[in-house]
């Protein structure tokens, strides 16, 4: 069994302390947060604590911390021999400081406390110092999910900025269109069906082929039509997208 101390109380540090839970191969000795409220939903499973000198003895310890708190966080740890993982998908594995040794435990998928997880179909990224330790963070991802991979951290930044791109950009898009449609008096859930095919479509075809719409086409007259409807934030975004399509396609037209 895997002994894991979870370090951290925001969404990432909430669903992976309840998969964990859910893990016979796992025992989760302990949560730590600076704010007991925040992981006292915990304390019926574990023990929580807000004092880094009670931490426990285990096998790995997972900080699932902002990306700003990983380095002064890691410093405080005197955790020779241990393993120390964090789990930013943007910090380079030296970004801990810690006297232990150390590894990156990164779950590629957006996280919100209110949505559950279905934690084995996220893509877990692997990286350790020793490939013992390598071994370890195989083990603890193949116990909660189908989907583990050995990045190193350059791959891991580039990997961030395409997540960035196709979930949070594309979720700004939605919220973009949800104004327009509530502006219009037009239900949200009309496009709903034509999301779900958007991204269906892309599990057989790369982006590339996907593509559809006025701006691949260069079909000006829908594109002035389109743009004239809009505020002036909307026009800029689709402007640059629309571009950004066209330059993509145009010779290949």
């Amino acid at each position: 069994m895997i002994n894991i101390i979870i370090l951290g109380g925001g969404n990432v540090a909430y669903h992976l302390t309840i998969a964990l839970f859910k893990n016979s191969a796992v025992n989760v000795v302990q949560v730590y947060n600076r704010s007991l409220e925040k992981i006292s939903c915990f304390k019926n499973n574990t023990e929580i604590t807000n004092n880094l000198s009670e931490l426990k003895d285990a096998d790995i310890y997972i900080l699932a911390v902002s990306d700003n708190a990983i380095a002064k966080l890691s410093s405080t740890l005197n955790l020779k021999n241990k393993l120390v993982v964090h789990t930013s998908g943007s910090m380079a594995m030296d970004e801990l400081k810690s006297i232990s040794n150390k590894g990156v435990f990164y779950m590629l998928q957006t996280f919100s406390k209110e949505r559950k997880i279905d934690f084995s179909a996220v893509p877990i990224c692997i990286e350790a110092e020793t490939e013992k330790d390598l071994m370890l963070l195989e083990t603890l991802a193949a116990s909660i999910s189908k989907n583990c991979y050995r990045i190193n951290s350059n791959q891991r930044k580039s990997l961030h900025v395409a997540a960035v791109f196709v979930n949070n950009f594309v979720n700004h898009l939605y919220h973009i269109g949800n104004e327009i449609c509530e502006e219009n008096n037009i239900p949200f859930e009309i496009l709903l069906p034509l999301i779900v095919e958007t991204t269906n479509k892309i599990t057989i075809l790369s982006p590339f082929k996907a593509q559809t719409g006025p701006a691949i086409r260069n079909d000006t007259k829908t594109i002035e039509k389109h743009k004239a409807m809009l505020t002036k934030n909307q026009q800029e975004i689709y402007t640059l997208l629309t571009k950004s399509i066209y330059n993509t396609y145009g010779e290949k037209l």
